[in-house]
């Protein structure tokens, strides 16, 4: 089988992001900070769906994903997590411990984070979406600040930080 890989840079609200596809689908997204592409680059064939859908998402038009990915170098328990997260709806949250508990080991919370933060497939795969038990942004690989961004992007009614209330009546 050919396992080439493509690879192609998008413009994102938060900066300039490397993605990868394979022969199977979607293989990695990275957010690559103080770096701006100058040229327009070329967007195969192949390519084209996920500059579109990406595109699509991160200007609010597109709530769900129909990209093929490619986990097939994750190992089976972060392969698992991964799938849970994927089926959490846009501008919805879940946390460590409620994945771990579907996954049948409510005490797994802990290696869920690990999984989440190895994830290859940041956005597509919202790792964005998983707080803390009592709904605290924990640990996100591109910082905290993204994934508060990310969180407002989809759903600005909730991810109000709450002293912006106060200094507005001021």
């Amino acid at each position: 089988m050919n396992h080439m890989l493509e690879t192609f840079h998008i413009q994102s609200p938060f900066g300039l992001l490397k993605i990868t596809i394979s022969q199977l689908g979607l293989k990695s997204i990275v957010f690559l900070h103080n770096y701006t592409e100058e040229d327009e680059e070329f967007i195969s064939e192949r390519c084209a769906p996920y500059k579109e859908q990406l595109d699509e998402y991160f200007a609010g038009e597109r709530k769900i994903f129909s990209l093929n990915l490619d986990l097939t170098e994750v190992p089976d328990f972060q392969r698992e997590v991964l799938k849970m997260v994927y089926t959490i709806p846009y501008g919805k949250t879940r946390s460590y411990k409620q994945i771990a508990t579907v996954l049948g080991n409510v005490k797994a919370a802990r290696a869920v984070g690990t999984a989440n933060a190895k994830n290859p497939i940041p956005v597509v795969i919202p790792c964005h979406r998983v707080l803390g038990n009592g709904g605290e942004l924990t640990g996100y690989a591109y910082g905290l600040d993204l994934k508060m961004k990310l969180l407002e992007m989809e759903n600005p009614q909730i991810y109000v930080p709450q002293i912006d209330l106060f200094e507005t009546l001021v």
